[in-house]
């Protein structure tokens, strides 16, 4: 089956947003986890403009990941290869069975992860702490989950692998 012109185009754009943003993620991911993460450090928030900053861009760049693969490239791919795009938890479920993410139920923890890190880091160092953590545990899964799109995308597209 030959692809419309505009889904090609749609799928090349997210493959070459997804590549970048799997890059930064592991980045920030790397330089914000290089020795461990305590309630005691975050409590610098305040007076460390650098923790700070790197703090937000893993949340940022946690969510925008997951953002553009599950909500934009997932369903995109789904039509792609003739499936018809619903609901996310049915996107969720259909690229599990494609083996494009390990779990469906994995994807909906990130999410509600993603979200507790977005709207609660800055009331409870305890809660963040503990979603910081639990994130930088998903990072791998989240960047695997998100290239095998990007591959399982190239492969629909007929371009070489990367």
């Amino acid at each position: 089956m030959r692809l419309p012109e505009a889904l090609a185009e749609r799928l090349r754009f997210l493959s070459q947003v997804v590549r970048k943003e799997c890059v930064h993620l592991t980045d920030t991911d790397q330089r914000l986890f290089m020795q461990a993460l305590t309630e005691q450090q975050l409590v610098l928030i305040s007076t460390d403009p650098i923790l700070a900053e790197r703090l937000d861009a893993f949340v940022c760049r946690f969510g925008r990941l997951q953002d553009t693969v599950g909500d934009k490239m997932l369903p995109a791919l789904l039509t792609a290869l003739e499936e018809s795009p619903g609901a996310a938890i049915d996107n969720l479920d259909k690229a599990e069975k494609f083996g494009l993410i390990t779990s469906a139920d994995q994807w909906v923890e990130m999410r509600r992860l993603r979200n507790q890190m977005v709207h609660e880091y800055i009331e409870d160092l305890t809660v963040l702490s503990s979603a910081l953590r639990t994130g930088h545990l998903f990072v791998p899964d989240l960047v695997s989950a998100a290239r095998r799109c990007v591959d399982e995308t190239d492969r629909v597209l007929g371009l070489h692998q990367r």
